[in-house]
């Protein structure tokens, strides 16, 4: 059975932006490998194996971001009830307020703003509803969050 992946619209915008572009650089690619086999000896030219490795990678995310635009399941937008999948959530802690949206793990990007449903704040607010609150364990110790509001 083939794994489904969650993303919101914009998540796949993104990829599929992202994917275009990968695309887009596969002739580069085959060029520093062209140009590299032309030192020699390829048994010890650091420039082909860089190159290769290049294309490894390069062709491993092509690879990856196919495999989740054909596997995508949207998510609709987020009940402003209860923290689900698509749902942008305000939290506070003491005096401290943060803003996340919560969505799958393959567009979570918290420096974004975007958690996991799957990480721990994501699971412990996860169902949750406006005045509950939610305890995460972190290496710090215990910290308490209020949900304050769900769009």
């Amino acid at each position: 059975m083939k794994k489904l992946y969650q993303i919101t619209a914009q998540g796949k915008k993104e990829l599929e932006s992202e994917l275009k572009k990968l695309k887009g650089r596969r002739g580069e690619v085959a060029e520093k490998i062209a140009n590299a086999r032309d030192f020699g000896d390829l048994s010890e030219n650091a420039e082909y194996d860089a190159a290769r490795e290049d294309q490894g990678l390069l062709e491993s995310r092509i690879a990856e971001i196919e495999d989740i635009l054909l596997n995508a399941d949207l998510i609709k937008a987020g009940s402003k009830s209860k923290v689900s999948l698509g749902s942008k959530v305000e939290l506070k802690t003491g005096n401290k307020t943060v803003t996340y949206t919560v969505v799958g793990p393959v567009e979570a990007d918290p420096l974004e703003g975007k958690i996991s449903n799957e990480s721990p704040i994501g699971e412990a607010v996860f169902g949750k509803k406006v005045g509950d609150s939610a305890a995460i364990t972190t290496p710090k110790g215990n910290v308490t969050y209020k949900i304050v509001s769900i769009s």
